[in-house]
């Protein structure tokens, strides 16, 4: 035997000494080629492992059948053959070496979806008015980036000498700032974004400075992981909007919780279900000891307080969340070339830069292929709408369905790679790598579906309930919150558990059908249920204290009264017996208030004309019955009515607390109203006529407006 190998080696060296080494040159080519394409498939964990097991031992075979022919045709002189060969299996080494290549780069843009590290940006803020800073107030958690970790390093390289004031919570603290007791502030930079939607600080841009800032690259406090499912069985992802002017996410990644997206889907039958929480929804917020806030604000407490207040809400695990940058949506469409979405309502909305005048983009109502900007302006826009953000979350759920159906059409390998540079860039998840490239069977099933018979199916939703403003101590002052149906949330919520396999669907056993009326798809939800108001606090003064204790007796709610007399400046030559005045403002939710403490007239005797005194009784009529019936208002019916007299009804009202606004009519709206419009004039109102005044806390009439 070893003779025989001695021949072969003293006989492989007689041959052609360019032809041995190009034999031997190729060989090495491929086994390094074939290395390196090896590691790149074993990087595609869970993606076709039988077929990528057999490539790499048909490949390994394809070594040796290299060696043995290629020695074989250089023995018999067959240098033709040979050649052939050796080109056959350059190709076949370069084809290894670009495949390894795409699939090492497409693994390195997938894994960049996950930031490690963030760059935070904190500043220092004051109201506009102040010059010195003796109290400045910062966040506890010593977790918070940019409200307790980078202040700190603020105060050292800024020699900040003022008291530091730790708050549990950010409404609190700027609430503060605004009424004076501190001075300044350590807060994430979008900080106007944050807080604009609330009354108390509409005006934040204009009212407040930057005093300090400072950014840092710090590890990425959201990177939490919640689940070890991989993609390809049910599972729910939470979107989260960031409303940044930037692109990209690896600066800035704070986010304000204005888009909330629950979405399940299950990858069996490429159906999921879209939840839009409205950002105004009054909930419990899990990391604020579950007191009740609108649900935007539990961004503040970061990602996992999001996830956390969700799952409260929904009873629904939330596997993944996804933050997404919502200015990278100007490029992820632009990249797709255009999406068809039937727009709802015509708009004018500010460009991904929030400019107006020449840059305004500006969409007529039907059907149409929008570019990125436009996409982005139907995502954002609210302000006009009779809805406000219950339309917009409509709108953005038309986005997104329209960028994946178009999905579908993207077939060239630079513009896949385009699109997956873009999303990774503007989006940060809790999703690991192999998790997913688990959505590959998932993406092969719609994107190499020639007959275009395989689609994403996607259920709408659509959360009902009704407007209620209400007083926050928190920050002492009105906010409009939304409060939704039990019921429309039940069914969202099993629509959604239906789509996850966790429940059966309810067999339908009866169906009608007409052809003459167009099908519309269900919407799960959308229902309007007759549940009761939650109630809050009226005011009292001017009623009895009889008629305040058979109040507060019904909803077992302690109450304390002070008696004012005749020197008190509360007194005011009231009648005995009447509350003159009230420690808890009105509008408070009733629910959450256990005392009430009432100021009331004692007046012990009176002087009648012949110098007598004799004791005086208590006011009659004190039931609430009696007493309601008496002083009890109700709202009119403002249809038809001018806008100047509604403006003189609310000026000459009086003993209530309502909060006004004036919207615009809508275009759907006036489209179903008969008969001719009036510019300036009401057609719809957003409480019932009839409502006693003392109920109504809030009131939206909507304008119609004739177009320039």
């Amino acid at each position: 035997m070893k003779t025989t190998k001695i021949g072969l080696i003293k006989k492989f060296k007689k041959q052609s000494k360019p032809l041995r080494r190009i034999l031997l040159l190729i060989g090495l080519i491929y086994l390094v080629s074939l290395v390196f394409f090896s590691k790149a498939l074993l990087l595609l964990a869970g993606i076709e492992t039988p077929l990528r097991i057999t490539v790499l031992i048909v490949l390994t075979l394809f070594l040796f059948i290299y060696l043995l022919s290629s020695i074989l045709l250089l023995f018999t002189h067959k240098k033709k053959s040979l050649i052939t060969v050796y080109i056959v299996f350059i190709l076949i080494s370069a084809v290894l070496s670009v495949v390894s290549y795409y699939i090492e780069k497409t693994y390195g843009i997938i894994e960049n979806v996950q930031k490690s590290q963030v760059t935070y940006k904190s500043v220092m803020i004051s109201l506009v008015d102040k010059s010195t800073y003796e109290k400045v107030g910062m966040i506890s958690s010593k977790d918070d980036p940019t409200g307790y970790i980078i202040p700190k390093d603020m105060i050292k390289k800024y020699n900040i000498t003022g008291e530091i004031v730790e708050y549990d919570d950010y409404i609190s603290m700027m609430s503060d700032l605004y009424d004076g007791v501190i001075d300044a502030l350590f807060i994430a930079d979008n900080y106007v974004t944050m807080f604009n939607n609330y009354e108390k600080f509409q005006n934040i841009q204009d009212e407040t400075k930057i005093i300090y800032e400072m950014e840092k690259e710090l590890d990425n406090v959201d990177k939490v992981s919640y689940t070890s499912k991989d993609l390809t069985e049910p599972f729910t992802i939470l979107l989260m909007g960031v409303d940044a002017t930037g692109d990209g996410l690896s600066k800035g990644a704070s986010f304000n919780g204005d888009t909330l997206m629950l979405i399940s889907f299950n990858p069996k039958t490429l159906s999921s279900t879209v939840f839009s929480i409205p950002r105004d929804t009054y909930v419990p917020i899990a990391c604020r000891n579950n007191q009740e806030a609108k649900i935007n604000s539990s961004a503040y407490g970061g990602t996992s307080c999001v996830v956390k207040t969700i799952e409260n809400l929904t009873s629904i695990k939330i596997d993944y969340y996804v933050k997404i940058n919502f200015t990278g949506v100007v490029k992820l469409v632009d990249d797709l070339g255009q999406i068809e979405v039937d727009v709802p309502v015509s708009i004018c909305e500010q460009d991904s830069q929030r400019r107006f005048g020449e840059h305004e983009i500006c969409l007529e109502k039907g059907l149409q292929k929008l570019n990125g900007e436009q996409a982005l302006a139907l995502s954002r826009h609210r302000h006009s709408l009779p809805l406000g953000d219950f339309q917009r979350v409509q709108h953005q759920q038309l986005v997104v369905e329209g960028m994946l159906n178009s999905l579908k059409k993207v077939k060239d390998v630079d513009t896949f790679y385009k699109i997956l540079s873009d999303v990774t860039n503007n989006i940060d998840t809790n999703m690991t790598t192999p998790q997913i490239l688990s959505l590959y069977k998932t993406a092969k099933k719609v994107l190499l579906d020639k007959d275009s018979t395989t689609k994403l199916s996607i259920q709408r939703t659509y959360l009902t309930g009704y407007d209620l403003t209400i007083y926050l101590p928190s920050t002492k002052s009105y906010a409009y919150t939304f409060q939704y149906y039990r019921q429309s949330l039940d069914d969202i919520v099993n629509a959604m558990k239906i789509n996850l396999e966790i429940t059966k669907p309810e067999l339908i056993k009866t169906f009608s059908y007409n052809p003459n009326e167009p099908y519309e798809q269900s919407i799960a939800g959308k229902t309007y249920y007759k549940e009761d108001r939650r109630e809050l606090l009226p005011n009292f003064i001017g009623q009895t204290r009889s008629y305040v204790e058979s109040w507060a007796n019904e909803r077992n709610i302690n109450i304390s009264f002070v008696e004012v007399s005749e020197s008190d400046p509360l007194y005011n030559g009231g009648v005995d017996g009447t509350i003159v005045s009230q420690k808890e403002h009105v509008g408070q939710l009733v629910e959450g208030i256990k005392t009430l403490e009432l100021y009331v007239i004692k007046r012990t005797n009176v002087k009648t004309d012949n110098n007598t005194t004799v004791e005086t009784k208590e006011q009659e009529n004190t039931t609430p019955e009696k007493q309601s019936e008496e002083i009890e208002e109700k709202l009119p019916n403002f249809y038809g009515k001018s806008l100047d007299e509604f403006n003189k009804w609310k000026n000459n009202l009086a003993g209530v607390s309502i909060v006004f606004d004036v919207k615009e009519l809508s275009v759907e709206d006036a489209v179903g109203i008969d008969g001719e419009l009036l510019n300036n004039h009401i057609y719809k109102q957003s409480v019932e006529t009839g409502t006693s005044l003392k109920d109504v806390t809030s009131l939206i009439v909507y304008v119609y407006k004739e177009s320039n």
